[in-house]
């Protein structure tokens, strides 16, 4: 079968479209044969070396697609079975696959393969983000930093669910009409608009209780000010970098603020919390309060192009690739 590999961290040119041996799944695993793949940022970061990774290796932690044979042990899932994963391992850059079988959900009618690939890790991602890092409850004013990205469409609708209101930044005009079609009640375009003094206008000047930030460095300074006292910055991903060298005597500076650097592979260490973070991602897109938008699709051989896409800043919503 066919699957990307790479041998080097670097470019997305560094990505090879190459023949891969599969084997039968051993004792509690499933071959998977895959009808989508989910394109995440954190892809990049395993693929450019921020997130270091033995080598060579595979990419990608999402997808969806159809159970073909099922090893020793598997209970659960049949031959036949359309399931999906967002939690790894690395790997699904692929056409065909051998999972462990505890790692993988069995999909509702409900989900097209499309859909679920599109959504697995992000949905996931926020699912911990809005129920266990800070549970949103109604009447909450959050911000959210890329609000317009694949993450982002599906918090803000996921806040609005909970009674939240949000507050989004974007880099476009284009991106700020998306974010508001989604649901998001105020947009910053943080390239024309000095973020937190927009926020604490938008909140009678006394801030935000939690900002999500997945950008990184870039937004540090701006998220730390837009947080009323006692605040909390959630830094959930590191798109322009990874936050260094910060000094701690700032949080107490800006407010007796609190700073935490999360990661999903903790909220889902257990198959029993993994499976529970699956059940309420597939229940809020099966009832329609979370609709799942994926705006770019590209054959698993242009994996290139769709990451220089991505990290162009020319994709919305999410991106999937089809083996």
């Amino acid at each position: 079968m066919k699957a990307i590999k790479f041998y080097k961290a670097g470019g997305p040119d560094v990505m090879q479209y190459e023949d891969v041996r599969l084997d039968a799944p051993g004792p509690g695993e499933v071959r998977l044969r895959h009808t989508a793949i989910g394109v995440n940022y954190l892809d990049t970061y395993h693929r450019s070396g921020l997130y270091k990774l033995p080598l060579p290796s595979g990419l990608g932690f999402e997808a969806a697609g159809v159970v073909e044979a099922v090893g020793e042990g598997v209970a659960h899932l049949k031959e036949g079975d359309r399931v999906a994963y967002g939690a790894g391992p690395l790997g699904s850059y692929a056409q065909a696959r051998n999972m462990p079988a505890s790692r993988v959900s069995k999909l509702p009618d409900s989900i097209a393969d499309d859909t679920a690939a599109a959504m697995m890790l992000k949905g996931m991602t926020v699912r911990y983000l809005l129920r266990e890092t800070y549970k949103v409850k109604a009447g909450d004013t959050i911000l959210w930093h890329a609000v317009a990205g694949g993450v982002g469409l599906i918090a803000v609708q996921w806040a609005k669910h909970l009674g939240a209101r949000v507050i989004g930044t974007t880099s476009s005009p284009e991106k700020a009409a998306l974010a508001k079609s989604f649901g998001c009640d105020e947009v910053i375009n943080y390239t024309e608009e000095n973020v937190a003094e927009q926020v604490r206008g938008l909140t009678g000047g006394k801030g935000v209780p939690v900002v999500f930030d997945g950008v990184g460095q870039a937004t540090l300074d701006a998220s730390l000010d837009s947080l009323s006292p006692f605040g909390l910055l959630v830094n959930f991903g590191s798109a322009s970098g990874p936050v260094r060298n910060f000094d701690a005597g700032t949080l107490a500076d800006k407010g007796s603020l609190f700073l935490t650097r999360p990661g999903l592979n903790t909220y889902v260490e257990t198959d029993e919390a993994l499976q529970a973070n699956v059940a309420d991602l597939f229940e809020v897109v099966g009832s329609g309060a979370v609709k799942i938008e994926v705006n770019q699709t590209y054959a698993l051989a242009d994996a290139v192009k769709a990451h220089e896409d991505l990290e162009g800043r020319k994709t919305t919503g999410s991106t999937v690739l089809l083996p």
